[in-house]
């Protein structure tokens, strides 16, 4: 069962924003063309990040356990909007080369990371507005 907390706290410069979760804190911003001042990566490469991270961890987890080498995983990912469909491009990079059944079992395993599933499933969003913090 998934379960995260993120605070946002927006400031006064223009639009860069903090996220936190009481532990770490990311900085997230508009790039200089959209009004913003480019000090963090934008809300998109931020969704991006979370399922770059979480494709690697996962793929690391199961090639770890398997006994593989994935010391040179790279995961690059694309998000663009075609006919007002979102499509994201994940490309992995093994960094090494393994038989045919094993480069797909490990495609598998990265479908199956949890980030990939939550995006991928039916999403609810659940909205309230307060005026106290």
């Amino acid at each position: 069962m998934a379960e995260a907390n993120i605070t946002v706290h927006s400031s006064t410069e223009k639009y860069k924003t903090s996220l936190t979760n009481q532990k770490h804190i990311i900085v997230a911003d508009e790039p200089l063309e959209k009004g913003g001042n480019d000090e963090g990566m934008n809300p998109y490469e931020i969704l991006l990040s979370s399922l770059g991270a979480c494709t690697s961890i996962t793929m690391r987890m199961y090639a770890n356990h398997k006994g593989y080498d994935l010391s040179n995983l790279k995961v690059e990912l694309n998000l663009k909007q075609e006919e007002g469909k979102i499509i994201i491009t994940r490309n992995i990079f093994l960094g090494t080369t393994f038989t045919d059944e094993i480069s797909n079992r490990l495609l598998q395993v990265a479908k199956a990371c949890p980030v990939s599933k939550i995006l991928e499933g039916t999403i609810i969003i659940e909205n309230k507005l307060t005026d106290s913090i």
